[in-house]
């Protein structure tokens, strides 16, 4: 029989590292796509720009799950909201899967977005029911599996799709999302929801920590900038690669994202040094590792260890702005962590979507360049959010 969870009172190692590695396999459907770009693009003849929308699109899915979904676990068994999100997840990944048309793709990614919230149910739960001395450690490590996943979607969709295809990619994740469904619901006690009301009660009390919180303001927007930056490399890359001198195919591309994995080892250790550092200069310290990040990957463009080298510094970057203000937001109101979380990663994820389209426009207007541009401007943008705030 599975144990109640109580708030502090400690985290089992066993759901800890359960939430950790579903979170890292749920949040990969998210990035199956960016080395896939180009191989869906050839088979549907379709254009570069309609192509850049399948990550854009399941990019803003992601965010309306976000302010949709994730407030619900405040007021409804957190077991439940999973159960239905995975089922949904299964049906929109065999859709991409075996859908011959963009538009449907399109719909079919926008649904996968919203679904694959599942990690921001767990990020809340670590911080909540962990010892307040493990707080910013475990949720450094459920972050640090997700980051994991991040990097081997890539890696994983791009040697499959360079083997077996792309649509293959999306059959073995809607596999891996039943199996994640089976781990999680066996192993996840019930959690009592902490809001007393209706839904709408719940959607109106988002205004009000706002309102509230005026540090949540500035911890979410400066993150989703940086995010937006962050994607802005990421959501080109593939272009890029494919591209003279290179001509990268996508197991190629998707080896790159193992880059990344200094972000991933980072994650934990921000987590637990937020305290003694402070957030303001994590921020400054990643801000200016983003900075330095964009300028390795234009001077070094035409490079492999130019664009290595960028890579792993932005990743790294990104892990210092987004850990230390997001381990941070939970101490503001803990009963209320899911719609704290909905507040931080909603405007995260709006932030990473207009870095994409804006990528995606700049490159179709000048090349790289323009997405190097536009991530140094949205660092820039984010950096001076943290000088004007000192908080």
């Amino acid at each position: 029989m599975k144990k109640s969870l109580k708030e502090n009172g400690g985290l089992p190692a066993s759901i800890l590292w359960t939430l950790a590695i579903v979170a890292g396999v749920s949040v990969a459907n998210l990035y199956y796509n960016q080395p896939l770009l180009n191989m869906i693009r050839h088979e549907l003849g379709v254009s570069e720009f309609k192509t850049n929308l399948i990550a854009m699109v399941t990019q803003i899915g992601y965010a309306l799950g976000l302010l949709f979904i994730i407030p619900l676990g405040d007021l409804y068994q957190r077991k439940k909201i999973i159960l239905v999100n995975f089922t949904i997840l299964i049906l929109s990944l065999l859709t991409i899967g075996l859908s011959h048309d963009i538009h449907l793709i399109l719909g079919a990614s926008l649904l996968t977005g919203i679904c694959s919230v599942i990690p921001q149910i767990f990020i809340p739960i670590a911080s909540q029911f962990s010892k307040p001395e493990n707080k910013g450690r475990n949720v450094g490590i459920v972050v640090s599996g997700l980051l994991t996943g991040i990097l081997a979607s890539r890696v994983v969709s791009g040697f499959v799709g360079e083997w077996f295809g792309w649509r293959e990619m999306y059959f073995i994740a809607a596999g891996l999302m039943f199996i994640c469904a089976i781990v999680v619901l066996s192993i996840l006690p019930n959690i009592q929801p902490n809001f007393k009301g209706k839904y709408s009660d719940l959607m109106k009390s988002l205004f009000s920590l706002l309102k509230e919180y005026p540090q949540l303001r500035i911890y979410s927007i400066r993150s989703g900038l940086a995010f937006g930056s962050f994607l802005a490399m990421w959501s080109c890359l593939a272009f890029k690669m494919g591209e003279a001198p290179f001509f990268a195919s996508s197991d190629v591309i998707g080896l790159l994202g193992l880059c990344g994995v200094a972000g991933a080892l980072s994650a934990s250790l921000v987590g637990k040094y937020v305290k003694q550092v402070g957030v303001r200069p994590f921020n400054f310290i990643g801000c200016a590792l983003l900075l330095f990040a964009w300028l390795l990957l234009y001077m070094g463009e035409n490079l492999y260890a130019g664009i290595i080298a960028g890579i792993i510094i932005i990743d790294v970057g990104m892990q210092c702005i987004q850990l230390s203000n997001q381990t941070s937001i939970f101490e503001l109101c803990p009963k209320a962590s899911n719609r704290i979380n909905t507040i931080f990663m909603t405007t995260y994820f709006i932030g990473g979507s207009l870095g994409t389209f804006l990528a995606g426009t700049f490159w179709q207007l000048h090349g790289w360049h323009g997405v190097v541009g536009v991530g140094a401007i949205l660092t820039s943008l984010s950096l001076l959010i943290t000088i004007l705030s000192k908080k």
